[in-house]
């Protein structure tokens, strides 16, 4: 059975950071691109960031130099180090595992940052 599971979320203020994980099972992680995804009230869910299995970064321009992505592959897990958040970085933040190879992903389930005074 395959699971991801996010932590880490939470109400922070302005300017404040938090670092989400979100730990993989029932996969061969390494064969995995791992995902950041985020979907705010009313709005489509969009990408955050990504790292291939070799541990290449790719961001989207809002949160370039803010949010870092990275692996940890003995441990089966990816994390998202978000630094100086926004209100505008409210959301629901899920992971996602893509296979390299095939057509195959799964989602986590998951984790709620809100940024707010």
């Amino acid at each position: 059975q395959v699971q991801l599971v996010e932590s880490g979320g939470g109400l922070v203020q302005p300017g404040d950071s938090l670092r989400l994980s979100c730990a993989a099972s029932g996969i061969i992680f390494s064969d995995y691109a791992m995902g950041w995804y985020r979907q705010a009230p009313g709005k489509q869910r969009e990408w955050v960031a990504g790292i291939t299995g070799a541990g290449r970064t790719n961001y989207v321009p809002s949160v370039k130099g803010r949010f870092t992505i990275s692996r940890d592959n003995a441990k089966n897990t990816v994390y998202l180090q978000m630094n100086s958040l926004k209100p505008e970085d409210t959301a629901v933040y899920y992971c996602k595992a893509d296979h390299i190879f095939i057509l195959r992903n799964y989602w986590g389930q998951g984790t709620q940052v809100t940024v707010s005074m």
